[in-house]
């Protein structure tokens, strides 16, 4: 067992399963992995089975009953995870947008230099996103944008899912009833973990959409995110957030939000 664990939801990923189980596996930094797949009709968790016995103790698969939606196959991962005592833990897609070898930079940001949350930004050092359709990438900056017009978190890339929290971080927000599952939960976590005061990071990545295998994302995905970020906002007026170790994180170079590289625009 490693101190970090990488969580990957899988829903009809056959396709990238092995792949991308090998290049984790491949890593100079040791993580484990823990596949959460939502009953994946094409015979992803038939894969990951083939491949237990290869990397036992480092391989794990959690399946579930029907597409349950992302959220909650994180928040399932989260769960298994604290349970397990893992110190570190990963969000990261199947099917190559996020690279495996910056792991190892999300890793070093939360072990190394203190912060809580590592986040993997596309925006933080102007648009590193390849193969998108100008459409989509728009549609995605400008989310962002809007996040951080409603809420005033500053982080440039509010919709990014590939992250690396530290467990405090985690054993907090999983005490709040998370409230959306599908893309406005990433832009949740992130705003609770802001708002409780840990210490975030953001460090850029490029992202690639995927090559193999059908993109789940839709324009219904983003509706959920633009109307989630005003209840969200809105219902932070009611309560109060107890500051999580307010006097380090006060202290710490850079909190709450950095980037690693230039400082962006």
């Amino acid at each position: 067992m490693t101190d970090g664990l990488v969580l990957i939801p899988t829903y009809n990923e056959r396709e990238n399963a092995e792949l991308i189980i090998r290049k984790v596996f491949s890593l100079p930094q040791p993580f484990d992995v823990l596949i959460i797949d939502d009953g994946s009709p094409d015979g992803t968790a038939e894969v990951v089975r083939r491949l237990l016995p290869e990397f036992e103790g480092r391989l794990f698969l959690e399946e579930r009953t029907g597409k349950l939606g992302l959220g909650t196959a994180y928040l399932h991962g989260f769960r298994w995870a604290l349970a397990r005592g893992y110190e570190y833990v990963f969000e990261m897609d199947a099917d190559f947008s996020h690279n495996p070898e910056d792991l190892i930079r999300l890793y070093d940001a939360c072990a190394h230099q203190g912060y809580d949350l590592a986040i993997g930004s596309r925006y933080i050092q102007g648009v590193n996103v390849v193969n998108w359709p100008m459409d989509r990438v728009l549609m995605s900056y400008f989310a962002s944008a809007y996040v951080r017009f409603v809420t005033r978190m500053p982080i440039r890339d509010a919709t990014a899912g590939f992250k690396c929290y530290a467990a405090r971080v985690l054993r907090t927000i999983l005490q709040d009833r998370v409230r959306f599952v599908g893309y406005a939960f990433q832009i949740e976590m992130k705003w609770l973990a802001y708002k409780y005061g840990f210490r975030l990071k953001e460090v850029p990545i490029i992202f690639t959409d995927r090559t193999r295998g059908a993109s789940k994302m839709s324009k219904g995905i983003f509706k959920e995110a633009f109307f989630g970020v005003v209840q969200m906002k809105i219902s932070s007026w009611f309560r109060r957030f107890p500051r999580v170790d307010a006097a380090a994180a006060a202290s710490y170079p850079g909190a709450a939000v950095a980037a690693v590289g230039p400082k962006a625009p």
